[in-house]
């Protein structure tokens, strides 16, 4: 019997919503919550159910039967039977393993629902080294083991429910004000306190781990001072660049009470560990030569740390993942703008930092006015003529780097500045050359991954400022760059289909201001360039931004 509805349901496991149907946006919202987006044309969208999103549904209370409810409410034609069982299988293995204490506080306790789990456990060589066998139903591994563990189960499709208290650090006070420094009111937004109160739950086993999902610009390093203040205890922040380490630093003076002397930068510039330290990926991942040890590894695993906050959780590297003793025995919080990784890495955010237990649809924060509206627009140009014949013959490779560097991606930043002549302007591309290329044309301070720290700085504060209108930036400006002003990003190139890359670079504009804002996504006709970007654009559109396309011509 067909329903009035705007969802079908496939046994393919693919989802296709009827964005015209009156009920889509109920409907998609009821979505975002156990599945993922797949593609995003004008009149479907497509969705798919994952391992991944109905784990992290079922940790966050949103079980397989609450998973059938909804899509039996709104499927227009029955579901098949296949994907209820699926749903009902996969979804239902969350909490079929779990880890606990143990009498000996040498070990931790791995508790299974049956013997064919145990069975199956055993036979994973990677596994089997780890654990000891107890009893029937559990075993017994190492407390050094915690996070490799929790790994390979995941990557056998058991998700572990850690119910293993987590060790409180020494004591910090922490408050946040209710004025910055510079005599502003300030308070936590209420999503932001509803990020924090999912995360920490009652401070209970199985709380205090996890990631923030929200978007760029929204206040997430609120979120994270949030935490810190209830927890009140040494904490190591890690981010991904230096001036990213240097912003979080003063938001932490800005907005608590903590003193200069007690905060820390920990990078290859300084290393002056406090009361709270903010570092960089790199510096903890560095070693002098492939096989040596990471020297500043020390800095996690003996640093008495009980909070541990990963911004750009996304982009946390593997080597970071591999020292997971002291790591998973504190309180650990992922902030990120999106999850997704063109990789399919997601699972190691969600074994070693852990579930996603908060997020917040754009769109609702762009209607309460907390982030900036935002239109985007894909520009299409023509290759030149002299570059068919080149480009026909390149690689796949050198293809997307021909159709990347299009000369006539020039005019159209001419073009696209002059349209915009009381906005504060950041363009953003992949490749040096092409950055240098507009740089030298319109005589524009340029920042990229060679540009010293505090040059970089330097250009940043000038723009905040109101002395520098407009900047030209590699990638170094994809992540945690606060710069509140800029009403207007200009995308030249990207690192192929990154969807995470995309949302990054619109987030760099959603700071709230008395002005919307624009994104432009300059793109070469008939090119590989047209195929990365419809998937860039993939968890935007799932956020409810729509691209009109502009065809250009000189």
């Amino acid at each position: 019997m067909m329903q009035d509805t705007p969802l079908i349901v496939q046994s393919d496991k693919t989802l296709l919503l009827d964005v015209h149907h009156k009920d889509s946006e109920a409907c998609r919202a009821d979505l975002v919550r156990f599945c993922e987006l797949i593609k995003s044309p004008e009149h479907m969208h497509t969705y798919a159910l994952s391992p991944i999103s109905l784990w992290n549904a079922a940790s966050s209370g949103f079980d397989a039967d609450s998973v059938v409810d909804r899509l039996k409410a709104w499927s227009r034609f029955p579901v098949p039977e296949s994907i209820l069982f699926y749903v009902k299988d996969i979804a239902s293995r969350w909490g079929k393993v779990r880890l606990g204490e143990s009498d000996d506080p040498r070990y931790y306790r791995l508790s299974v629902d049956s013997q064919r789990i145990k069975t199956e456990l055993m036979q994973r060589k990677a596994l089997s080294k780890l654990l000891v066998v107890k009893d029937e139903h559990s075993f017994l591994l190492e407390t050094y083991a915690r996070g490799e563990v929790k790994l390979q189960l995941i990557k056998i499709g058991y998700p572990v429910d850690d119910r293993v208290p987590l060790a409180k650090g020494p004591e910090v006070p922490i408050a946040l004000r209710t004025e910055t420094l510079g005599g502003k009111p300030f308070s936590v937004r209420p999503y932001q306190q509803m990020a924090s109160d999912a995360l920490l739950g009652d401070l209970g086993p199985g709380c205090g781990f996890g990631t923030i999902v929200l978007p760029c610009g929204s206040g997430k390093t609120v979120v994270g001072m949030q935490i810190m203040q209830r927890l009140c205890t040494r904490t190591l922040v890690v981010t991904t660049n230096v001036a990213a380490v240097h912003q979080w630093m003063q938001e932490i003076q800005d907005k608590t009470t903590l003193g200069s002397d007690q905060i820390g930068e920990y990078t290859g510039e300084r290393k002056d560990p406090r009361d709270v330290t903010v570092c960089t990926y790199q510096v903890l991942t560095y070693r002098p030569d492939k096989e040596g040890p990471f020297p500043h590894l020390e800095l996690l695993t003996k640093g008495r740390w009980g909070l541990i906050i990963y911004d750009e959780v996304h982009m946390l590297p593997a080597p970071v993942f591999k020292v997971t003793a002291e790591l998973q025995a504190v309180y650990r919080v992922g902030l990120t703008a999106t999850l997704v990784r063109e990789d399919g890495r997601e699972d190691e955010v969600f074994s070693l930092v852990g579930p996603k237990r908060f997020d917040v649809p754009w769109n609702e924060l762009q209607q309460q006015g907390f982030i900036a509206e935002a239109y985007c627009h894909e520009i299409r140009i023509d290759l030149p003529k002299e570059l068919e014949i080149p480009y026909a013959l390149a690689t796949k490779r050198e293809k997307y780097r021909m159709a990347s560097e299009n000369p006539l991606k020039l005019e159209v930043v001419k073009d696209l500045v002059s349209r915009h002549p009381d906005d504060f302007i950041l363009i953003i591309g992949q490749y040096l050359d092409q950055l240098k290329q507009i740089a030298d044309a319109f005589g524009l301070p340029i920042i990229t991954g060679s540009t010293p720290n505090a040059k970089r700085e330097e250009l940043y504060k000038a723009f905040k400022e109101g002395d520098c209108r407009i900047l030209v930036v590699s990638k170094v400006a994809n992540f945690a760059i606060d710069l509140p002003d800029a009403s207007v990003a200009i995308q030249v190139s990207g690192t192929f289909g990154s969807r995470s890359e995309e949302a990054q670079r619109l987030g760099r504009i959603l700071r709230p201001k008395n002005r919307s804002s624009f994104f432009y996504s300059v793109v070469t006709r008939y090119s590989n360039e047209e195929e990365f970007a419809s998937n860039r654009q993939k968890f935007l559109a799932e956020q409810g931004y729509s691209y009109e396309i502009e065809v250009w011509t000189n």
